[in-house]
C-alpha cells in the first residue's frame, strides 16, 4: 500500500481506535507509540546486476513495559506523522511499511495488506514481507517463452548462487 493511501484511510474516521493485526489475528498490544517515522531511500543491486531504486514510508511501532490499555486513536496517529511529514521529505507515493516485533510479531517490517473501518475501529492488517530473487522476477514478467526464461533463470542462478 502507498503511503497517500494508507494516509487517506486514517482520515476517513480520525475517531477511531487503530488497532494493526496479523493474519493470525495476533494485534500488536494496547498502549503501542508511534516511536519513529522514517523516509528511507534504497539503492541496491540484485544478483543480476542490475540496480534497484525506490523509496519507503517506515512507521516503527514499540510497546513499553506498562501500556496503557487503549489504543491509538488515528487522529493522534495522524496528528504524529503530520507533525514528522514536516521535518522530513516523506514521498506519498512510496510503499509504506510496518516495524514491529514481540512476542506474536516477528521482529521485522510488515507490508500493510488493507485497512478496514467498523464501528469505533480502524484495522490496519499486516503481512510479512517475502524475499525474492529480482533478477528471477525479471525475467518472467518478460515476454520471453518457457524455453528462454527458464535458460534467462538458469544463467542467474548460476552467477549468483
Amino acid at each position: 500500500m502507498k503511503t497517500n493511501e494508507f494516509i487517506a484511510e486514517l482520515r476517513r474516521a480520525p475517531e477511531n481506535q487503530l488497532v494493526f493485526v496479523d493474519g493470525n489475528g495476533h494485534t500488536v498490544h494496547a498502549g503501542y507509540h508511534l516511536t519513529e517515522l522514517k523516509a528511507a531511500s534504497l539503492d541496491t543491486v540484485d544478483c543480476g546486476g542490475q540496480a534497484n531504486q525506490w523509496q519507503e514510508t517506515i512507521v516503527q511501532l514499540w510497546v513499553p513495559a506498562n501500556p496503557d490499555n487503549a489504543y491509538m486513536s488515528a487522529g493522534k496517529f495522524l496528528k504524529i506523522f503530520d507533525k514528522v511529514g514536516g521535518m522530513i521529505p516523506l514521498n506519498f507515493d512510496a510503499a509504506i511499511r510496518v516495524e514491529y516485533g514481540d512476542e506474536n510479531f516477528f521482529p521485522s517490517t510488515y507490508d500493510v495488506r488493507s485497512i478496514t473501518h467498523a464501528e469505533d475501529v480502524t484495522r490496519v492488517l499486516l503481512q510479512a514481507r517475502e524475499t525474492t530473487c529480482k533478477a528471477r522476477d525479471r525475467c518472467y514478467k518478460s515476454t520471453r517463452s518457457g524455453a528462454e526464461r527458464e535458460r534467462c533463470c538458469s544463467a542467474v542462478a548460476q552467477s549468483c548462487c
